[in-house]
């Protein structure tokens, strides 16, 4: 039972590895939509979708008789509150297994996919629906979600049911370690939003947004950047942070219930009437940590959350920008970072999903520090060296971002050229 906030910091301490031990975990989300309509598929198609894929060998995973997932070897596809699907991947040694992993997930989905008539949108907001249209699914958690999560911020049923996301997965060695890596991961959310930005049709209209996802994530409850994450948050600190939090839900035998009117330190103190004022377990104590929505957040591994989903060309552009700073050439990327000011970082948070590369920061554009970050690990990249059958570096999966700053034009940018000549929503789906 977790009692004391020793044991929490001794949670994380478990999760310190060797250098050589570091893994590389991505999760990405995808929509998808029935060919014949254009909707948001519901959960019968699901049903016949992961059915069809348990020939490619993936095994059902079950809620009260429901499938709500599958997962084959180191791998799961979990089901996103408004049936989006989620590749989490196995724990992999770098960039060149996580592509790989990527693309047998991409052949098997595509066989299935065409089969059913299903269309895949790669985008981080549904560019199509209007949240009433968009069908549930009889995952219990969601439930609870949808009546509770819109008390804590506006637009957290647009996060649920209409954002996908692409999330990478850190080691450390060390809390000093972790200290570094999480001041540098938030310190540069805003340029990870304008340089992973596609987000920018919602409704099957322009918005006023390159990532409007970001800006639904800013406005959804849980979420954020909190000003605490730009001080040396080590172990302790942290465990303070999210033993003060409010929980979302308690799994207690087969139900969820509401945990709204109850921080973690309640349930460690055992003040929760609804459960018999039982205790927490270390599978609670991970609920509460991987329901907690910030732009990145503390399991026994850090999990950077702050891109959007884009298209499979670009899908490990975003690991390979991050593995290279923060696994390769942490020290020079922290140099930078660590004189900038926590109040213009998050102006800068808050402006980045509206003006991508235009936002300012210390008096320098958000393209100037993309440019200076891909070069940082593009030096990472070739520090590391490891090479692929045909002795190419893991620096090849940052061709796509070098285009992006060199011509300047974002994934969401290309989306409103292409869309808006001719409005076509095939425009919007995977080719």
């Amino acid at each position: 039972m977790i009692t004391s906030k020793e044991q929490i910091i001794n949670y994380f301490q478990s999760g310190i590895k060797e250098t050589k031990d570091f893994r590389i975990g991505i999760e990405h989300e995808k929509f998808l939509f029935d060919n014949k309509n254009n909707k948001r598929i519901d959960y019968s198609k699901i049903k016949q979708m992961f059915a069809a894929l348990l020939e490619f060998g993936w095994n059902p995973i079950l809620e009260k008789n429901n499938i709500i997932g599958l997962n084959k070897g180191g791998k799961n596809i979990t089901l996103e509150p408004g049936n989006q699907i989620e590749l989490s991947g196995d724990k992999l040694n770098h960039i060149h297994e996580a592509c790989a992993e990527s693309q047998d997930y991409l052949f098997e989905l595509r066989q299935v996919t065409q089969k059913l008539n299903i269309n895949i949108v790669s985008a981080g907001f549904d560019p199509i629906s209007k949240l009433n249209e968009i069908p549930n699914n009889p995952k219990q958690r969601y439930e609870l979600m949808t009546k509770d999560m819109p008390l804590g911020g506006e637009l957290s049923l647009d996060m649920m049911y209409r954002t996908c996301g692409t999330q990478l997965n850190l080691d450390y060695n060390s809390e000093e370690d972790f200290i570094k890596k999480f001041k540098i991961v938030n310190s540069i959310v805003p340029i990870s939003i304008a340089l992973f930005a596609n987000s920018a049709i919602v409704e099957k209209k322009k918005s006023s947004y390159l990532s409007y996802r970001s800006k639904v994530w800013q406005s959804t409850s849980r979420g954020g950047l909190p000003k605490i994450f730009f001080e040396e948050l080590d172990f302790e600190k942290y465990a303070e942070f999210i033993i003060n939090f409010p929980i979302l839900f308690i799994q207690h035998q087969d139900t969820y219930i509401s945990g709204r009117k109850y921080t973690f330190k309640d349930f460690m103190e055992g003040k929760i009437n609804e459960i018999g004022n039982k205790l927490p377990t270390e599978n609670d104590l991970a609920t509460h940590l991987s329901t907690i929505f910030t732009e990145n957040r503390l399991k026994k591994y850090i999990e950077l959350r702050s891109m959007d989903t884009c298209g499979w060309d670009c899908l490990c552009s975003g690991p390979a920008f991050y593995i290279g700073m923060l696994y390769a050439n942490l020290d020079e990327v922290y140099e930078v970072i660590s004189k900038w000011d926590k109040s213009k970082i998050i102006n800068a948070y808050l402006e980045a999903p509206q003006k991508g590369f235009n936002t300012q920061l210390m008096g320098k554009d958000l393209l100037y520090w993309a440019r200076t970050l891909l070069d940082l690990s593009k030096k990472g990249l070739e520090r590391r060296d490891i090479l692929n059958k045909n002795g190419k570096n893991e620096t090849l999966f940052l061709n796509h971002l070098q285009q992006v700053i060199d011509n300047k034009l974002t994934n969401a940018d290309h989306m409103i050229s292409k869309f808006s000549k001719t409005e076509d929503l095939s425009e919007l789906y995977d080719k």
